[in-house]
């Protein structure tokens, strides 16, 4: 399908019966398998093209800027393999393809044959986590290639594999890496003193921008590379701080309200756009994107349309698309659900039969969006609806209590993501039962030793609900620490993207036995929201950033850290470090704007400019927390970076 119009508007060429096609260069481009591409000169054979019916689906323009070739990386190293192969190694793990800068030696008809993948195993390329993707990249020769690099095809990988080059005429200078992504504005960033904790933040970024190629996708490498609702609705806060994804994720979410309205009767959809041959479940956590995202990019930017123009979405999922109890109003027990979606103590095979009950997380989540929706309403003025929603909550919130609060103040799932759940959606109300949750999820983390024991439901908010129940000492004990499973286990294995699981590599430097094993997943990544707004102290709080709060919450052994955001107003800044018993403190607010100061023994509004603070410093006497050593076990390992 073409057109060309004359620069008056007048002349129309147009696609019809009388074009013919021939066959070109490039032999076959796909997205997974990669592209064949035949440099030798094309002998051109023309034939008439069959004429299609017209498609009945309109062709819109999209609010997202288009992807682009952001930058060029040079190889590192060139490694040869134990079995002979040669393999370059890139040094980050990236999405894009490779550019030809040089000519491959060789005769007339052979083939160079470059190979795509995030690892080596066992100093191989690391293949077996793609399943049926090829991610090959095919030249045949004959012609000249200098500068030539795939068209039709992107690969998420960090090694390649170079098959039919010459090991003596293969140098760093041959190939070149060119990164892809949506060209969006950078509007946020984090440095701190812990180089792991940097790094992990490296790895947050180098997985948005792997993953936000013309959709937010799950997984840039692999033969799935779908927009999974569930990884953007958690990480949505994050990817709204760090650039502007307004334009993409408004986008596609026009694409989600097209899917759920016109074909799924209310449901959301588990990947958008739907490309899986089964009508998609009712799943929390995946459709709640309907609700919360919206909403996370209305409180990032300010513009009250974002709501407007998804508010039928929103109300088709939460009153007809969820599948109810018809006597309390949760989510019916024959609607199976994702849960905490891969709890690290779930089975490889078996991803959401974690440690919480599968109801309780989705159930959490509807009282949850139940008051976002109230929330929508009275930022668009729907005074009728608050009151509706609000009613709907509270109900929805006792009959949460009697569903899965104990009469001795458990919660029926006795785990961190259940507990983490309550504390932060404020689902109980007796502050007895919630002194009891804190000493339960202070056990539970002292018994994992701080590592992490929650999966898609529970990491993006275990480390801010401790620093909100005075439990910071724990949130950096968690951050800080690097066995498996934790943030830094992966950055310790050399990782330079967020994983899919924590244990993607295992320690021996075999690749995870599941089916699902990324390298390259952003979902576990949206601790950076902690990283910007408790270790760097930056937050809003007015939708849009005209008043924003500034209050770093050092701890750890991070004595410096500083973060960004260039918000609708201007420039935020907020940059602290602890030198000789004082916490220093320089904040920079925009045009316009105000920021709330929020220091141990000061509190004060500030205006635009820049401000530089001084207060006494004392260092947390609880830290570092110390783990629990249970009987009949092995020894613990106590140990933090």
């Amino acid at each position: 399908m073409a057109q060309l119009e004359g620069d008056d508007g007048e002349l129309i060429v147009a696609t019809d019966s009388s074009w013919e096609w021939s066959y070109g260069n490039i032999l076959a481009a796909e997205l997974y398998d990669g592209e064949t591409f035949d440099s030798r000169p094309v002998k051109e054979t023309w034939f008439p093209v069959d004429v299609l019916e017209k498609p009945s689906a309109e062709l819109i323009s999209t609010e997202s800027p288009p992807v682009r070739r952001i930058q060029e990386i040079v190889p590192k190293k060139i490694i040869k393999t134990p079995s002979g192969r040669l393999i370059l190694d890139l040094g980050q793990n990236m999405v894009g393809w490779m550019r030809f800068n040089k000519q491959p030696p060789g005769p007339d008809g052979s083939e160079v044959v470059l190979s795509h993948a995030e690892v080596l195993e066992h100093g191989e390329l690391g293949t077996r986590p793609l399943r049926a993707a090829k991610a090959q990249d095919k030249v045949i020769l004959g012609g000249d290639l200098i500068g030539y690099e795939p068209r039709f095809t992107f690969h998420g990988f960090r090694y390649v594999q170079v098959d039919g080059w010459l090991e003596a005429d293969l140098d760093l200078e041959c190939l070149t890496g060119v990164v892809i992504h949506t060209d969006m504005e950078r509007l946020g960033d984090f440095a701190c003193s812990h180089p792991m904790v940097e790094q992990l933040y490296s790895n947050v970024n180098w997985s948005m921008k792997g993953n936000f190629v013309s959709i937010p996708s799950d997984c840039p490498q692999r033969d799935e590379r779908l927009g999974w609702t569930g990884d953007i609705q958690v990480f949505t806060p994050t990817a709204a701080y760090m650039y502007d994804v307004a334009g993409i994720l408004q986008g596609w979410l026009k694409d989600v309200r097209a899917e759920q309205l016109k074909h799924y009767n209310g449901v959301v959809p588990w990947v958008v756009p739907n490309i899986l041959p089964v009508a998609p479940l009712p799943f929390a956590i995946w459709a709640d994107v309907s609700i919360l995202t919206p909403l996370d990019l209305y409180r990032a930017y300010g513009d009250p349309s974002i709501l407007s123009v998804s508010l039928e979405s929103m109300k088709v999922w939460l009153e007809k698309g969820i599948l109810r109890d018809e006597k309390t109003g949760l989510w019916s027990r024959e609607s199976p659900q994702l849960g905490d979606w891969l709890d690290p103590k779930a089975s490889p095979h078996s991803p959401a039969m974690g440690d919480t009950d599968t109801h309780l997380v989705a159930d959490a989540y509807l009282v949850k969006v139940t008051e976002a929706m109230a929330e929508v309403s009275r930022v668009i003025g729907n005074e009728s609806d608050v009151d509706r929603y609000l009613a709907d909550h509270k109900r929805l919130r006792q009959a949460f209590q009697q569903e899965y609060l104990t009469r001795n103040g458990r919660l029926l799932s006795d785990s961190p993501c259940a507990i983490v759940l309550a504390l932060r959606f404020n689902l109980i109300d007796d502050q007895e039962y919630i002194a009891s949750f804190k000493k339960r999820l202070e056990w539970h983390l002292r018994k994992d030793v701080f590592r992490v024991a929650t999966g898609f439901a529970g990491t993006p908010i275990i480390l801010d609900t401790l620093a909100e129940n005075d439990m910071l000492h724990f949130a950096y004990r968690m951050l800080q620490e690097k066995a498996c499973p934790s943030w830094l286990y992966p950055v310790s294995m050399g990782a330079t993207t967020i994983w899919e699981r924590w244990d993607s590599m295992l320690p021996d430097g075999s690749i995870n036995p599941g089916q699902m094993t990324s390298f390259n997943h952003y979902a576990l990544g949206s601790v950076a929201n902690f990283l910007h707004t408790v270790v760097g102290g930056l937050s809003s709080l007015e939708a849009g950033w005209k008043r924003a709060l500034i209050a770093p919450k050092p701890g750890g052994t991070i004595t410096h850290a500083e973060t960004s955001h260039m918000s609708p107003y201007g420039l935020y800044e907020s940059s602290w470090k602890i030198d000789q018993g004082k916490l220093k403190l320089k904040a920079r607010v925009p045009p316009n704007a105000s920021a709330q100061i929020e220091l141990p023994g000061l509190s004060e509004t500030i205006g635009s400019g820049v401000y530089e603070f001084e207060v006494d410093w004392v260092p947390d006497e609880r830290w570092p927390p110390k783990g629990i050593q249970l009987p009949c076990t092995q020894p613990m390992i106590d140990r933090y970076v």
